[in-house]
Formats: structure tokens, C-alpha cells, sequence
């Protein structure tokens, strides 16, 4: 990504990654106020508003171990960088992957530093969400009301996998899930981790993922000792010691920031249009 971090943050305005602003003007790329209905979850008119100046990702796994709180954590630190408010939600509270990484983190005296906090539940997540410009959902590794809610409540939503069939056939299975329960194909994205070195394997579940009929995002996170014992120390992917790794990782963090970048345009797009067809309507009605 090189230069084209964030530039310093200003009173009111941040721009970060290829010029994606977020100003305290923002209107949320599309009915918040009804996913936040959707949910289940009742907030006042004027909480709502604060919360749709929050951005949302939901990252989300059918299963455990195929990187999920690794990639939460990659995004967090590139937009913590960049000089955004950003807080990781661990809502996987039997594990905590998260939050333990993030006490190495400080007992490193890392920075940028990156909150993370523990909850229960995506409600409680809603009651501190306008006190940040970006929550991350890190989700439990399971289909569950609370997962569902969490992609329900997101901008967009990622979905890593590895690339054997026990991992990409209950991935597929979730993202049909979703789509199931009302969320559009648009929201989801799957990004390809924990690989090997075979660049046909890689194709392969590629192709099987696009044959499903969801996106695929640039770039893949090898599975290299390096990147373990990044963890060890409370570093993420792109702090390694070794700048090939590095790069591979910043990769696949700049196609998530791009990909919500590209959903939260498309669904203003959408909403706008929306907008506009509705007050034709009503002029043809008078």
C-alpha cells in the first residue's frame, strides 16, 4: 500500500486507503436503523443516528482455525495506523483469541495500540459503537442468532477459509445462509488463509469459490512460522520481521479495506437511488 496510507486525521474528516473519507456527517451506506430492527436490537431515534456514523465488518467463519481473528486483527492495525477509532468486538467469549493477543500487544508496548473488548452479545456492541468510526466483529467460529446479527449489523462481511474442501464446503454453506436470511451477495467477500505454496491449489479454491457465485479477494495469507510467533508477541501479519510476508499480508489487508470501501459506495449508490424514486413517486402522485 505504500503511500497510499492514511493522512493525518483532522477535526472533523479522515482520509484513509485510496481516499475513503469518513466525516462526522456521514450517512450510513444503508438502513441501519432497520438492521439495527432486523437485530432485534431498539435504540432511540437520536442513538441510531450516532451509531450510523460507525462503520461496520463483520468478520465471520463457519469453523475455528482458518484465521479469523488474525485477519480482525490485520484490518484493525492498518486502520488504527491510519489514525481511525477503531475497536475489535470479541464476541468468540469461550475463546477470547482477540483479547488475549491484545494483552501481548500492550505488555509489548506496541503501537499502534488497538482496543479490544469482550462481548456477549451484538447489542452490547451497539451501546459503545458511536465512540468509534470502525467496529470490527470478530465472531465465534459457529453459525449461530448472534453471528447472524453481527452480519446483519455489518458494512460488509468477510469470510476466511482455507482452501481444502472441509474448509471452503461450510464456508459456501454459511454465505448460503446469509443470503437465506436477506443479506445481498454484495456484503460478502471470502479471502483465502492459512495456504500452502501451490499456486494451483490456490486457483482451485478460487475457482470454486466464484462457481458459488461469491467474491474472492486478492491476495492469500500463507501459513509460515513467522506469522505464528508475530502473534506470540501481539504483533499482526504485517509487522513481521521478514518484508516479503509483510507485503503478502498487506496484500490481503488493502483488498478488505477496498472491499468495504466498494460496499459502502455501492449501497450509498443504491440508497440514493432509492431516495430518488421515491420522491418521483410522490411528485407524480400530487
Amino acid at each position: 500500500m505504500g503511500n497510499k496510507r492514511g493522512e493525518a486525521k483532522n477535526e472533523s474528516t479522515i482520509t484513509c486507503y485510496h481516499g475513503f473519507p469518513f466525516s462526522q456527517s456521514i450517512a450510513f451506506p444503508f438502513s441501519f436503523e432497520y438492521a439495527l430492527w432486523e437485530c432485534g436490537l431498539r435504540v432511540s431515534q437520536q442513538r441510531a443516528r450516532q451509531i450510523t456514523m460507525t462503520l461496520f465488518l463483520g468478520i465471520v467463519s463457519q469453523k475455528g482455525g482458518v484465521g479469523k481473528s488474525t485477519l480482525a486483527r490485520l484490518v484493525a492495525k492498518e486502520y488504527a495506523t491510519a489514525g481511525w477509532r477503531v475497536k475489535i468486538a470479541d464476541l468468540d467469549i469461550a475463546q477470547g483469541t482477540s483479547f488475549n493477543w491484545q494483552a501481548r500487544r500492550l505488555q509489548h508496548a506496541l503501537e499502534p495500540t488497538i482496543p479490544v473488548e469482550r462481548f456477549g452479545t451484538v447489542e452490547q456492541v451497539v451501546k459503545v459503537a458511536a465512540l468509534y468510526d470502525l467496529i470490527i466483529f470478530d465472531c465465534p467460529p459457529n453459525a449461530t442468532a448472534g453471528t447472524l446479527k453481527a452480519a446483519q449489523a455489518s458494512t460488509c462481511i468477510i469470510l476466511p477459509t482455507g482452501l481444502s474442501l472441509d474448509d471452503l464446503e461450510p464456508s459456501i454453506l454459511l454465505a448460503h445462509e446469509f443470503i437465506k436470511q436477506g443479506l445481498l451477495p454484495e456484503r460478502l467477500a471470502f479471502a483465502l488463509c492459512r495456504v500452502g505454496d501451490s499456486e494451483i491449489e490456490i486457483a482451485e479454491a478460487r475457482h470454486y469459490i466464484l462457481r458459488a457465485g461469491y467474491t474472492v479477494l486478492k491476495g492469500a495469507i500463507p501459513e509460515k512460522i513467522a506469522y505464528r510467533r508475530a502473534s506470540d508477541e501481539g504483533r499482526t501479519l504485517t509487522e513481521t520481521r521478514f518484508p516479503s510476508l509483510n507485503e503478502r499480508s498487506d496484500t490481503v489487508a488493502q483488498s478488505v479495506i477496498d472491499y468495504l470501501k466498494h460496499t459502502y459506495e455501492h449501497s450509498e449508490e443504491t440508497q440514493n437511488g432509492q431516495s430518488s424514486t421515491t420522491q418521483r413517486s410522490r411528485s407524480k402522485k400530487r
